[in-house]
């Protein structure tokens, strides 16, 4: 039967994304090339579109593609693309598997949940905030779920391997070094996980219905799609199978209609048809359109009445500083803004177009990028950030600028990364060892790439640090290296990416000494 077959190639595709894109949000290694990457995630619908508003380039147009498909065939990103989707699809699996089956039917739309979901990330959107957004994308949410929860067992697997074959002089694989946990990135990733898994196991594709922004959206534009599945009034005898087998509870058999905004493309009811009652076909439209439910109006208007102080309370919470140390009597750390990635261009730029997927920290090579708290402010909650107190920006490296799958990171060449000045280093004296235990130290300077940190002579016998701001590049290596809590050296970040200038090459006569100068 040409839908049972049909089905096979929707499973397959699906299940090949979902791997694919696992595979990226867990891999320490970055065997996927940036070419690859990108072809890989070109069809997220959310942050296509955002990386097309960014780069208006033709691998990011990913998103008029699965448009062009919602409206030829619905929902079919549902089934086919989203990475989530699968997962809501395996939980309904390993419910059916498990003798939990529920006998499903037909369930009326929660149009007020729906619309209510789709209208508050638009309306913050709008206002400048892409907050919700950021915690409702489906393919963010998969990727948070991925880098949060699995990879760090997967790490923890791999290092156990390591240990065993390393006690065979097999030393094919590296260990890998886990530097942080974010506990609130992982409290959220959990409470997602948990709602929907609970949705999936409860009425199958629920969370794509009422809660996923884009499900709903793209629901809106299936109504107009050319093909749609429906039933055949001379062949339905309103049996029931087609309607226990939808995961979306949308095909009434009774009524012998299907509310296609909700249909999520699974063909389950194509093949499981024993009448072939059930037609995939050319829409035909009917010109009287259902009222809209009254207490569905009033709730609306209700919400868009409150919708407004949103933003405001959002502005009034957001954090544009925060402190760091202990306080035991040294002078605490207080940075003004935050580092954004290389090839962010700015903390606005950065915070109004990153989705928080986390797979630039998944890819960080050094594992600097870590989910922020209320570094960005409440609006910018889980988007990454640099943390130099886990790691430092590796001077040869621009791995997240070549994976960011919405633009929020863009592409930027080496040469030009090494003069990006992402923010600049501030030396607090009163916290230094030098200052306190008049001992030499010089751990900063040493690590410095650029040479914007060195050491000047202090008291004529030891020697203190001393910044050069203009050839700081604010890649964190120096704060990172500082052994002082509270910190002596931070970076603060640049509200706007500035350009470094070249540090002075010395000649190598400038260090030796001239000969009527020698010691002996």
């Amino acid at each position: 039967m040409v839908f049972k077959w049909l089905k096979k190639i929707r499973v397959f595709i699906s299940l090949a994304f979902f791997l694919a894109i696992s595979y990226l949000s867990i891999d320490y290694a970055s065997t996927f090339s940036s070419s690859l990457t990108n072809s890989i995630l070109y069809f997220q619908f959310l942050p296509s579109w955002i990386k097309f508003m960014n780069l208006m380039s033709f691998m990011a147009t990913g998103y008029l593609v699965v448009l062009i498909l919602t409206l030829l065939f619905g929902r079919v990103y549902c089934s086919f693309l989203c990475p989530l989707g699968t997962l809501q699809d395996l939980f309904h699996f390993i419910s059916n598997r498990s003798g939990k089956r529920k006998s499903r039917k037909f369930s009326g739309p929660n149009n007020w949940v729906r619309y209510l979901f789709l209208t508050a990330p638009i309306l913050l959107f709008v206002a400048g905030n892409i907050l919700l957004l950021n915690l409702l994308d489906p393919y963010s949410n998969f990727s948070r779920i991925l880098s949060n929860l699995v990879r760090p067992l997967y790490y923890g697997i791999n290092n156990v391997v390591v240990d065993i074959l390393e006690k065979w002089d097999i030393y094919a694989i590296k260990p890998v070094e886990l530097k942080s946990v974010s506990l609130y990135a992982i409290g959220y990733s959990v409470f997602m996980l948990g709602l929907v898994a609970w949705m999936a196991f409860q009425r199958g594709r629920l969370f794509c219905n009422t809660v996923c922004p884009a499900g709903t959206f793209l629901g809106i534009i299936s109504r107009l799609s050319l093909f749609r599945i429906r039933l055949d009034e001379s062949l339905c005898n309103s049996c029931g199978i087609c309607g226990n087998s939808c995961k979306s509870d949308c095909i009434d058999t009774l009524t012998k209609k299907v509310d296609f905004s909700r249909c999520v493309g699974c063909l389950n009811c194509l093949y499981v048809c024993p009448e072939g009652g059930v037609k995939f076909g050319l829409t035909q439209y009917k010109a009287s359109p259902a009222p809209a439910k009254p207490e569905f109006n009033h709730q609306r208007r209700h919400f868009l009445k409150y919708s407004a102080f949103i933003p405001a309370v959002i502005a009034f919470l957001s954090k544009r500083s925060y402190s760091e140390g202990l306080n035991n009597g040294k002078i605490p750390v207080e940075k003004e803004y935050p580092v954004t990635p290389p090839g962010s261009v700015s903390i606005r730029h950065f915070i109004n177009n990153c989705t928080a997927c986390h797979l630039c920290v998944s890819a960080c090579p050094t594992r600097v990028l870590q989910p922020a708290f209320l570094q960005y402010g409440l609006a910018g909650i889980l988007q990454p950030t640099m943390d130099y107190n886990i790691s430092f920006c590796n001077f040869e490296c621009t791995v997240c600028s070549e994976i960011c799958p919405t633009g929020a990171i863009k592409p930027i060449d080496l040469t030009v990364k090494k003069v990006t000045q992402l923010g600049i280093a501030k030396f607090i004296k009163e916290n230094c060892v030098v200052y306190i235990d008049e001992t030499d130290c010089g751990a900063c300077s040493e690590h410095c790439p650029t040479k914007a940190v060195v050491m000047v002579y202090y008291k004529d016998k030891i020697t203190i640090p001393e910044v050069t701001e203009e050839i700081c590049i604010g890649c964190g290596a120096c704060e990172y290296a500082c052994p002082t809590d509270p910190k002596s050296i931070y970076v603060d970040g640049n509200i706007f990416h500035k350009q470094a200038e070249k540090p002075t090459e010395k000649s190598i006569g400038d260090t030796i000494q001239p000969a009527d100068d020698f010691p002996f």
